[in-house]
């Protein structure tokens, strides 16, 4: 099908950052970090509009050829001006007075020449006017802080009008707190997105053996990433996660994974790393379309709580009654992961590489790992050990009833000529393991 791989839509995100922010509430912009800019802009607009016994205050921003409103305060409920809702700079009070063709204070709009010919006067209607407009530090335009009546007003004099100014200054203040924090954010979007549409992941797999008989039984597929800075697929995907496109790196990189199956050996399974967000995605049954279903393990890896089980369950359910395997990964590692055990009933689990590393000289790491492996059997669960290292940690751990083991000992992650490449026994790889 194309612009399709397996089901995965191809994307298309290289929006301009001005579009996207066009379409952002302030909520989104600016209350978002731990400083409450949010609060503190609607406290001075509220104040100020009051002071000045007006109608109507709002804060824009200028976005393009738009005027988009980023705070309202008083009668808001008429026209566009609401938080989020913008109209044509050029027909607006706002773009005049920053281009100093339009005096910051009117006392009747419907005098001004300029005003006369603007749609917005007569239909809000605009009165009394009041207009300063917003700097940046830098000097460029952020937007402007207004306030009108819907009537004339002839009391307003300079003095009002530099009550406003002084409002002003504060709101830039504070807005310049912010701003470098909004354009990491963008920046930081901007290179998810680069990532996503230009499928700039590559894939390595690295191999899971069976402890009874030393067979080859699943390739983990995981990411590593070419864009800069160089850093591990986790720090990427937290990145994308902060931005709002982990759904989109994720889908991407089962999409990049899911292109050689076909060449993988027919008895071995594929293990896919996908959050409980990106499942709960309407997209995460199309990811996976045209792909052998009962040779494909999901692996969950977030390490929150997941919010309605139900919701998971119900999502993941269709795809298990086509013989989807579920995992779920880093159990031991907090309390998150033994609720996903408890609640979605996986078919494999896999304890964290904090509780394989060193257990065989470690009895409290080993009294775990041996409960976590009586409870999987009870509950017809495999149980996998992930960061092998040793043959002594892998003697341990098979000795307790560990089904799967997986870590550099048995193979490193590698590209998939290699991995194809891989005995389907472990008996190649001597050591303990050969006798497995």
């Amino acid at each position: 099908m194309p612009g399709l791989i397996w089901g995965l839509p191809a994307f298309h995100l290289s929006i301009s950052y001005q579009v996207a922010r066009r379409a952002m509430p302030a909520s989104a912009i600016f209350d978002a970090g731990p400083n409450g800019v949010g609060e503190q802009v609607q406290a001075v607009l509220r104040s100020v509009r009051r002071h000045l016994s007006m109608d109507v205050g709002f804060i824009s921003e200028f976005i393009e050829n738009e005027r988009v409103f980023r705070f309202t305060d008083g009668e808001i409920s008429r026209g566009p001006i609401m938080v989020g809702g913008s109209d044509p700079l050029r027909q607006s009070f706002c773009h005049y007075v920053a281009s100093g063709l339009m005096p910051g204070l009117l006392h009747d709009a419907r005098e001004d020449p300029i005003a006369q010919g603007l749609p917005v006067t007569n239909e809000l209607p605009v009165g009394a006017h009041l207009s300063v407009p917003l700097r940046h530090a830098d000097g460029t335009a952020y937007g402007t802080l207004c306030c009108f009546s819907f009537t004339p007003d002839r009391t307003l004099t300079g003095r009002d009008l530099n009550v406003l100014r002084l409002c002003a200054d504060v709101v830039s203040a504070v807005l310049q707190k912010d701003r470098r924090a909004i354009l990491d954010m963008e920046a930081r979007r901007a290179r998810i997105a680069d990532i996503v549409e230009n499928q700039a992941i590559d894939v390595v797999y690295q191999p899971v053996y069976a402890t009874s008989d030393g067979r080859l039984t699943a390739f983990e597929a995981l990411s590593r990433f070419r864009a800069r800075p160089e850093r591990g697929p986790d720090h990427w995907f937290a990145e994308a996660a902060e931005v709002g496109l982990l759904e989109e790196l994720e889908f991407l990189a089962v999409a990049v994974a899911l292109r050689g199956f076909e060449r993988i050996d027919p008895s071995v399974r594929l293990t896919l790393n996908l959050s409980p967000s990106s499942v709960l995605s309407p997209a995460f049954p199309h990811v996976l379309e045209g792909a052998p279903l009962d040779r494909v393990v999901v692996e969950l890896t977030e390490h929150v709580e997941v919010p309605c089980y139900a919701a998971l369950r119900a999502a993941l359910a269709p795809l298990r009654a086509r013989g989807l395997r579920l995992a779920i990964d880093d159990v031991g590692a907090g309390h998150a992961t033994f609720r996903h055990v408890l609640d979605l009933s996986p078919e494999l689990i896999k304890l964290d590489r904090s509780l394989i590393a060193g257990i065989d000289g470690d009895s409290a790491r080993r009294a775990l790992a041996d409960a976590l492996t009586i409870y999987g059997r009870r509950i017809g669960s495999e149980v996998v050990a992930e960061g092998v290292e040793t043959w002594a940690e892998y003697a341990v751990l098979k000795e307790i009833g560990v089904t799967r083991a997986q870590g550099y000992l048995l193979g490193r992650p590698q590209p998939l000529d290699e991995a194809c490449r891989l005995p389907l026994t472990m008996a190649a790889l001597g050591g303990a393991g050969s006798a497995a």
